[in-house]
């Protein structure tokens, strides 16, 4: 491609909402534009990183098994109503109804429309186990539209559904997605740490994330040095040890206009580990009381599972409500002697390994010192609902956890019956039983790959590609269009090039070498060739967009040079 005809209007500073350096170099690069808010075109720059993308992830998936089609991003309402996500999914939903008043939605996932798909047409388990998958547009209303196309309104994902007859296909399934997607990433140049996740609305029993690391990451993943154990904040679980201790009289101490944990602790001389703490709650309208240790946090994803609601669902209990449920201001909540005789109370299992904790008193101005789980309060025992940190214990006792931040890329899950059970997707067994199909989901986001890729591979100049997802993986710079020489030896290198189909690009423009360098530079292609004033003697520059270093050889010395280390670099280890 020759640059004097391309589209390609790179820009010299960064876009004022810009966050993060991908956002700033896909922006500035020509890769990306946005629209509005969350809502990006992809440039042509951009698009060919796109395809490169999916040809990966589509060579990987035929190597496994499994078999692409494509549903439509607009789904029916019936088929949501059948799993009874419509109405919980959430805000992120973005509905639409055509001129008859029937009701659709732009496609958030694709479990329902798969399931759906299936339905009528796998009906043996001879027909076991398949495959499928898609590439298409996936759209969420996001509150908060971030990080340019890192969290966007309108994403290209790879999503993928196994269906076995059993559990132990299943697994075998998993397990083929998870070296699969392994595959992927390691093509795509980045770094991946595989970590336990929260399955969230998708449902199922188990799931994985694959986090590319990123110090710009939103999420963050705990881990340790001593073992495989990796999951993410929401998902982690932590060990606590409890010191032994006799039990003691409970105890009403005024605690008069102290509200908070550390307030209370101070006055009494107490820990805040050894506290109850409560958060009060409101569920579909209904209030919900939680306590947790008084030095951490609630961990809403692990709520949201626990209770199999969504997170929009959940709200905090305004102070009129608490009023009435504990009979106290707010910041005297406690478990016993609540005004509200009925109101649900979950309780964090570490509260019941721990002795003489301190609670509120459901009365204003009072708290409880002394309170045991079992002798003085009870409460639907739940066995972890705290936010993990770096340093805690992992819960294997394997040592204390590290933090790092990353970005989510990839999530396979084990859905289990949940889809075909409620669409109605049921196949014969062996004997002639009817049977709902056991099924896997799989992710991967494709345009998130993107920013990922850039987040891992960049410097203060621009990008800097893997060759496999590279735009373009050689570029042939002309110093000076004017001078017949290097026009003449540029083009001859660029045909030679291409014959050996090498994705090239030449930059033919009648600009100033600073403009031309600064833009090959920021786009970041991985191979470069420079034809200067050496060009009557058949001399050229060769460099590499990681190294940067110019090196004075032949026209063909460089040639053979590129087409070697291309050939290298895209060879799947």
């Amino acid at each position: 491609m020759r640059l004097s005809k391309y589209y390609m209007p790179t820009l010299r500073e960064d876009p004022v909402d810009s966050e993060t350096a991908s956002h700033k170099l896909l922006v500035r690069g020509a890769f990306i534009r946005k629209q509005s808010s969350g809502i990006y075109t992809f440039l042509p720059l951009g698009k060919k990183v796109i395809n490169k993308i999916e040809a990966i992830i589509r060579d990987e998936m035929e190597k496994y098994d499994s078999i692409e089609v494509q549903t439509s991003i607009l789904q029916t309402r019936e088929i949501w109503d059948k799993s009874g996500r419509w109405e919980t999914f959430g805000p992120e939903m973005f509905k639409l109804q055509d001129r008859h008043d029937r009701q659709y939605c732009l496609g958030p996932t694709a479990e329902e429309a798969f399931t759906d798909l299936v339905k009528d047409e796998l009906s043996s388990y001879k027909q076991l186990p398949v495959n499928l998958y898609q590439i298409v547009s996936k759209f969420r209303d996001e509150k908060r539209p971030r990080f340019g196309i890192n969290r966007s309104r309108d994403f290209i994902m790879k999503d993928g559904y196994s269906f076995d007859a059993d559990e132990k296909g299943l697994e075998e399934s998993y397990q083929k997605m998870w070296d699969a997607y392994s595959e992927v990433f390691e093509r795509l140049g980045l770094e991946i740490k595989i970590v336990e996740g929260d399955s969230g609305s998708m449902g199922g029993r188990k799931s994985h994330e694959f986090i590319a690391l990123s110090e710009t990451g939103e999420g963050v993943i705990l881990y340790t040095d001593n073992s495989d154990y990796a999951a993410t904040d929401e998902k982690a679980r932590i060990k606590i040890d409890f010191e032994e201790k006799e039990e003691k009289d409970l105890e009403l101490v005024e605690t008069k206009d102290l509200k908070t944990i550390e307030e209370v602790s101070k006055y009494l001389g107490e820990d805040p580990k050894n506290f109850a703490k409560a958060v009060d709650l409101s569920v579909n309208g209904e209030p919900l009381l939680v306590f947790i240790p008084g030095d951490r946090e609630l961990n809403l994803a692990k709520l949201v599972s626990y209770l199999e609601v969504p997170e929009h669902a959940i709200e905090m209990l305004d102070d009129e409500n608490i009023l009435k449920v504990s009979g106290a201001k707010a910041g005297f909540t406690g478990p016993m002697g609540l005004k509200d005789k009925d109101v649900r109370i979950l309780v964090d299992e570490s509260l019941t390994k721990n002795k003489n904790l301190v609670v509120g008193a459901n009365k204003t101005d009072f708290h409880y010192k002394n309170a045991n789980f079992g002798r003085d309060f009870e409460g639907e025992v739940v066995e972890d609902l705290i936010t993990a940190k770096e340093g805690d214990m992992a819960y294997d006792g394997s040592g204390n956890l590290k933090a790092k931040r990353g970005i989510e890329v990839g999530n396979i899950f084990q859905l289990g019956t949940k889809y075909s059970d409620t669409i109605g997707a049921y196949f014969l067994d062996e004997n002639g039983k009817q049977k709902p199909f056991v099924m896997g989901s799989y992710g991967i986001g494709v345009s998130r790959s993107v920013s990922a890729i850039v987040e891992q591979h960049h410097d203060d100049k621009g990008i800097i590609w893997p060759t496999s997802v590279a735009p373009f993986e050689v570029i042939i710079t002309v110093v000076n269009t004017k001078k017949e020489d290097q026009v003449a030896l540029a083009e001859k290198i660029y045909d030679e090039l291409k014959n050996k189909r090498i994705d090239v690009l030449l930059d033919d423009r009648k600009e100033r070498a600073g403009v031309k360098f600064n833009d090959r530079d920021l786009i970041g292609i991985p191979y470069r060739i420079t034809v200067g004033k050496d060009a009557s003697n058949n001399i050229v520059e060769y460099s590499t967009r990681s190294e940067m270093e110019n090196e004075n050889i032949s026209a063909e010395d460089a040639i053979s040079k590129i087409v070697e280390s291309i050939k290298s670099d895209l060879t799947f280890k």
